[in-house]
C-alpha cells in the first residue's frame, strides 16, 4: 500500500488550515471595518464641535475671542486624545480577542476535522490490514461496515466492501477449484500407475514394452507430484486449515530429513541450532524438505553441497537458511522463482525435475504460519534461502507435543 509522502500536510491539517485561515482573515476584516466606521464616526463628531462655535464648545457666556479660542483649542485636543485612546483600545482589544477566538476557532477546526475525517480513517486502517495480510487472499473477510447517514463517505465504504466480498469470493473459489481439480486427477492418476505396473512386471512383456512403461510410470510418479504440489499449495494458503499449533523445532526437522538423504554428487551439512516455533508438523516438514530437495536438484553436476542451518534470531524468530552450490542466479530472477510453475533457467513445458511449485509452496507454507521467505543469489553461484516463522519457548522442555509426534 502506498504510504504518505513525508513532508506533506495531511488532510486534517489542511482543513484546520483552510477553516482557520479562513475564520482570522474574516476576523481581521471584521476588526478593520469596525475600526474604520469608528474613526469616521468619530471625525465626523470632531467636525461638527469645530463649527459649532466658541459659544456651544464652553458651555457659558460669551466671552472674548481670544478665550473662546483657547477653550476650543484645549476641547479639541481632549477630545483628539480621547478619540486616539479609543481607537488604539479597539486595535488592542480587538487583537487579544481575534488572537484568543482565532486560537479556538483552529483547535476547533482541528477536532471537527478529525470527526469528519474518522471514517476515512478506518477505512484506510482496514485496507492496511487487508495489504500488510501474509498471502494474497488472506485477510479480504475483514469489511468497513460503515454506519452513519448515506452521505459520500459512506457510499465510498459500502462500495469497499462490495469489492472486497467480491474478491473473497473470487480467491475462495479458486482455491476450492485447485483443490476439488486435484483431488479429481488424483483418482485416474492411481489406476494409471496400477495398470502400467502391472503391464510391467508381467512375465510375457518385452523389453521395448517394460522401457515404455517405466517411462509411462516416471511421467505418472511426476504428475502425481504436482497433483500433491497443488493439494498442498492450496491447503497453506487456506486460513482455515492452519487449525494444529503444536510446538514444532526447526533443528528437528532438519536433522531428520538429512538423515534420509541418499549419498550422491551433492554433500548435505547441517549446523543445527534450536530454532522453535508452532505450526503444523507436517507443511513445516514439507518447507524444510522443499528446500533441500532444490538445493539438491539445482546443484553442480559434480562435487556440489548444500549447506542447511537453524537458528534463533535476535528478536526470539525461528530461522532456517539452505545455501547451496550450483548456477550463477541473476537478481531480477529470484521474484520469479516464488511463482507456481517456475524453474530457473527451464521452461513450464521442460522436462525438468519438479513440478515447479517447490520454492511457491515454500513461501506460502511461511506466510500461512506468519513468516515468511527470501532468496539472494549467492556470489560464485548458487541460492541462499531464508526462512523466518515466529518462535516460542518450549512449554514442555521436550517433545511430547512437538515434532517427533507430529511426524509419528
Amino acid at each position: 500500500m502506498t504510504r504518505p509522502r513525508t513532508g506533506r500536510l495531511t488532510i486534517r491539517a489542511r482543513f484546520t488550515l483552510v477553516y482557520g485561515g479562513l475564520f482570522v482573515l474574516a476576523a481581521v476584516l471584521l476588526l478593520g471595518v469596525t475600526y474604520a466606521l469608528v474613526s469616521q464616526r468619530m471625525e465626523a463628531g470632531d467636525n461638527r464641535m469645530s463649527t459649532s462655535g466658541p459659544e456651544n464648545a464652553t458651555s457659558g457666556a460669551p466671552a472674548g475671542p481670544e478665550a473662546g479660542g483657547a477653550k476650543v483649542e484645549q476641547v479639541t485636543r481632549i477630545v483628539g486624545d480621547t478619540q486616539r485612546d479609543v481607537l488604539g483600545s479597539l486595535l488592542t482589544q480587538g487583537g487579544i480577542a481575534l488572537a484568543v477566538v482565532g486560537s479556538a476557532a483552529v483547535v476547533c477546526s482541528w477536532l471537527i476535522a478529525g470527526r469528519l475525517l474518522q471514517p476515512l480513517h478506518r477505512m484506510t486502517a482496514t485496507a492496511q490490514r487487508i495489504a500488510d495480510a501474509p498471502a494474497a487472499g488472506r485477510g479480504l473477510h475483514e469489511r468497513i461496515a460503515l454506519d452513519g447517514p448515506g452521505d459520500e463517505i459512506k457510499q465510498l465504504a459500502d462500495t469497499f466492501d462490495v469489492m472486497l466480498a467480491r474478491l473473497d469470493h473470487s480467491f475462495d473459489g479458486q482455491r476450492r477449484f485447485i483443490a476439488n481439480a486435484s483431488h479429481e486427477l488424483r483418482t485416474p492418476l492411481s489406476l494409471n500407475r496400477a495398470l502400467l505396473e502391472v503391464a510391467v512386471r508381467e512375465g510375457a512383456a518385452s523389453a521395448e514394452v517394460r522401457q515404455l512403461g517405466g517411462t509411462l510410470l516416471e511421467i505418472n510418479a511426476r504428475h502425481e507430484r504436482l497433483i500433491d504440489g497443488l493439494l498442498l499449495l492450496a491447503r497453506s494458503e487456506h486460513e482455515v486449515e492452519l487449525d494444529e499449533h503444536a510446538f514444532v523445532d526447526l533443528a528437528d526437522i532438519v536433522e531428520h530429513l538429512a538423515a534420509q538423504v541418499p549419498p550422491g554428487r551433492v554433500v548435505v551439512h547441517t549446523k543445527t541450532g534450536e530454532a522453535p516455533t508452532t505450526g503444523n508438523p507436517v507443511l513445516l516438514e514439507r518447507l524444510v524438505q522443499n528446500l533441500v530437495e532444490n538445493g539438491i536438484r539445482y546443484n553442480l553436476p559434480e562435487d556440489g553441497w548444500v549447506r542447511v542451518v537453524t537458528d534463533t534470531g535476535p528478536d526470539g524468530s525461528a530461522l532456517v537458511e539452505v545455501t547451496n552450490s550450483g548456477p550463477v542466479v541473476a537478481p531480477y530472477d529470484i521474484p520469479s522463482l516464488f511463482e507456481p510453475f517456475r524453474r530457473l533457467g527451464a521452461s513450464r513445458l521442460s522436462a525438468a525435475p519438479g513440478a515447479g511449485l517447490g520454492l511457491s509452496i515454500v513461501r506460502a507454507v511461511a506466510r500461512a504460519h506468519g513468516g515468511d521467505a527470501r532468496a539472494e543469489p549467492r556470489d560464485g553461484g548458487g541460492l541462499s534461502v531464508r526462512v523466518t516463522l515466529p518462535g516460542c519457548a518450549d512449554p514442555d522442555g521436550g517433545d511430547e507435543d512437538g515434532y517427533g509426534e507430529g511426524l509419528s
